[in-house]
């Protein structure tokens, strides 16, 4: 059954805090996941949630720790001390609390790396925070089950047993020689179906996909997804083992990068989230604003200069809403449709060519649709004489807001820009300013105006 925090459990959790329950508060705690615990500790006080924290085993705190909002978790471990964080670090696994250390004063990470228990762990971070966090190093940790080939399956079984301590999930078990260049990966079905007299080099499988250190972590994404992978070793140039990204670390990769994508795509210019405060809010919201504030008072201008049109034919102004919305609308599912397209490495890429005549008939049949059906309700406005103009117009737009939809994202990522930002705003302004113009020079040339 799902936990479902409301207003009422959590006014008994702060109460049992304030009196300091601990028997209640551990029994309550007891009953939930480290998930649902880290949203009970987003609506708590910094000092209640510290409290509520040390009340908890210290490797079920690690992992709420390592799984809150990096924001979050940088100003709730502002209340702990070195002494403090550092045994939640020593049960993390080695990327997460590469994440955490990362994240505080390079004083604290010196502090907390020399109190870790754990000296393989406190190796392992030093290994890991020399990598940017974009790339595979960055990503992977170095908790990994590995054996040499040379072993016997009965050999292999007591090093699994042996390794498995400080290894959360075992996927397969790696193999290397004696540099510790990885050579394969043997199945764990495959070493309990064995001989256990058996070599690991009579039976390892060598096709293995791997990533080397310095790969984006997209790039990683796109392989994980592609061959789904659940884990991918990591190497470094030489070939030699470092250690493995697993697929909870690749989900987050996907996720924040779908949130960039949809920012980026509604028009916000940089990292934001609904708790943000005001200013941070409006800050990254406003270029975007602005820049289609700017386009809609250049559209205007545009209407100004049709003024005599509108004098001698009022009904015009009816259809100035239909016409600049189903361009924004079209162009904005046009460029949606070609960068989820261009995210996609997988399959065989369209040429341009090819994505322009798709786009074009595509547009040729929603033109004519909607055009028909706008150009009908001049009847039933009583003005008739207007369904060629509005029914041509209809077309035009759709034709041309595609045709900008398709181009303006493939242009920017030939170019090496983020294709996602060429929709939104805009798109939707260059299609208000194109479609306006549009309508009234084909009012002039069909009107006689």
């Amino acid at each position: 059954m799902t936990f479902e925090l409301t207003k009422e459990y959590l006014e008994r959790i702060q109460t049992a805090i304030a009196d300091q329950d601990d028997a209640l508060l551990r029994a309550e705690m007891e009953e939930l996941y480290p998930a649902d615990i880290s949203g009970i500790l987003y609506e708590l006080e910094t000092d209640q949630a510290r409290y509520l924290l040390t009340l908890l085993d210290r490797k079920v705190g690690a992992e709420i720790l390592a799984n809150l909002d990096p924001g979050d978790r940088r100003d709730f471990l502002e209340a702990f001390s070195s002494q403090e964080l550092a045994p939640y670090v020593d049960e993390m696994d080695s990327d997460d609390a590469v994440d955490i250390l990362n994240e505080q004063p390079i004083q604290v990470r010196e502090e907390v790396i020399g109190l870790l228990e754990d000296r393989e762990q406190a190796r392992f971070i030093l290994d890991l925070l020399h990598y940017d966090e974009d790339v595979a190093g960055g990503l992977m940790q170095k908790e990994l089950i590995k054996i040499n080939l040379n072993l016997t399956v009965n050999q292999c079984i007591e090093e699994i047993r042996q390794q498995a301590e400080n290894v959360e999930k075992v996927h397969v078990v790696y193999v290397i020689d004696d540099a510790g260049k990885l050579l394969g990966y043997v199945s764990l079905k495959k070493i309990v179906l064995s001989r256990k007299h058996a070599k690991i080099a009579d039976i390892y499988d060598e096709d293995i996909i791997f990533v080397e250190t310095y790969r984006p972590v997209t790039e990683v994404a796109e392989i994980m997804q592609r061959y789904d992978l659940e884990a991918v070793p990591v190497v470094n140039v030489q070939g030699r083992l470092l250690g493995r990204i697993t697929i909870d670390d690749i989900v987050d990769v996907i996720t924040e990068k779908a949130e960039e994508d949809i920012q980026a795509i509604s028009g916000i210019s940089g990292e934001v989230v609904e708790d943000d405060n005001i200013w941070q809010r409006a800050k990254v919201q406003l270029p975007w604003l602005v820049a289609g504030a700017v386009g809609s008072l250049m559209a205007a201008t545009v209407i100004n200069g049709f003024q005599d049109e509108l004098s001698q034919i009022a009904a015009l102004a009816a259809f100035i809403p239909i016409i600049g919305s189903t361009g924004g609308n079209v162009g904005i599912q046009t460029a949606s449709l070609i960068v989820q397209s261009l995210t996609d490495k997988g399959g065989l890429t369209a040429s341009m060519g090819q994505r322009l005549l798709r786009t074009i008939l595509v547009a040729l049949i929603n033109g004519l649709v909607v055009g028909l059906l706008a150009g009908a309700y001049t009847f039933i406005i009583g003005e008739p004489r207007l369904f060629f103009v509005v029914s041509t117009s209809l077309l035009s737009v759709v034709m041309l807001a595609s045709f900008m939809g398709t181009i303006t994202p493939l242009l920017l990522n030939r170019i090496g820009i983020n294709p996602a930002v060429a929709s939104g705003p805009f798109i939707t302004t260059a299609n208000d300013l194109i479609g306006i113009g549009v309508y009234f020079l084909i009012a002039d040339l069909l009107l006689h105006l």
